[in-house]
Formats: structure tokens, C-alpha cells, sequence
């Protein structure tokens, strides 16, 4: 891999940590002073999953860029492409489902089965690196 494309690849990651920490941030600001007057108790909790998700997947990309930006390998470009896609499905279903009628619940369970593949190809890289 050039470093070119290596640079790009972690600033991708970078990048997409940094929004997902910015709208989690801004997302869990309205959960907690907008919501919570309107959202019935179970939906307000099921969005302060997504918020939290969210949010751990946006520190998860960041340490991940950080890792292929020093280790570029296939396991962690994997990682990082399916922490993105993954929280988008997982979090925005979430967030969907507690926001709006429209039924996407089955979204959900796809979003948080491709978080942990991201997980898993994680911990792939770690056992082959030691």
C-alpha cells in the first residue's frame, strides 16, 4: 500500500470519527434537554443506545486510524469500514425508530451484527500482530 493511499485511508477514519463524535454529541445535547419532554421513557432510552453507540464507535474509529495510519492492514481497513457502516445502520435506525413512525427495526439488529465483524476483524489484527 502506498503511503498515499495509506494517509487517505486514516484520514478517512479520522474523519468519519470526528462527525460521528460531533452529531453524537449534538444528538445525546437533544436527547437530554428536547427529548425527554416529548419521547415516551422506553423511546428516549432506546436513543441514548444509539447516542452511546454512537459515541463508541466514533472513539473506535479514531483509535483505528491511529492504528492503520502505524499497521495498514486489510483487518483493520475491514474494521474501519464496517465501524462506519455499522454505526450509521445501527444508530440511525435507532434514532429513526425513536424519532418517526417509519418501521426500520430491522435495520437495527444488521447495524449491530456488522459492529461486531468490525470488532471481530479488530481482534484479528491483534492476534496476528503479537
Amino acid at each position: 500500500m502506498t503511503s498515499n493511499a495509506k494517509s487517505n485511508f486514516s484520514q478517512t477514519a479520522f474523519i468519519a470519527g470526528a462527525f460521528l463524535g460531533l452529531t453524537g454529541v449534538i444528538a445525546g445535547a437533544m436527547g437530554a434537554h428536547s427529548l425527554e419532554k416529548v419521547l415516551p421513557p422506553d423511546m428516549l432510552d432506546a436513543f441514548k443506545t444509539g447516542v452511546r453507540f454512537q459515541m463508541y464507535h466514533a472513539f473506535g474509529l479514531l483509535l483505528l486510524g491511529i492504528l492503520f495510519e502505524r499497521y495498514p492492514s486489510k483487518s483493520l481497513r475491514w474494521a474501519i469500514g464496517l465501524f462506519l457502516v455499522g454505526s450509521i445502520l445501527f444508530s440511525g435506525s435507532i434514532y429513526l425508530l425513536a424519532l418517526t413512525p417509519l418501521k426500520v427495526g430491522i435495520v437495527t439488529p444488521i447495524g449491530g451484527t456488522l459492529l461486531i465483524v468490525g470488532w471481530g476483524m479488530l481482534l484479528l489484527w491483534a492476534v496476528r500482530k503479537r
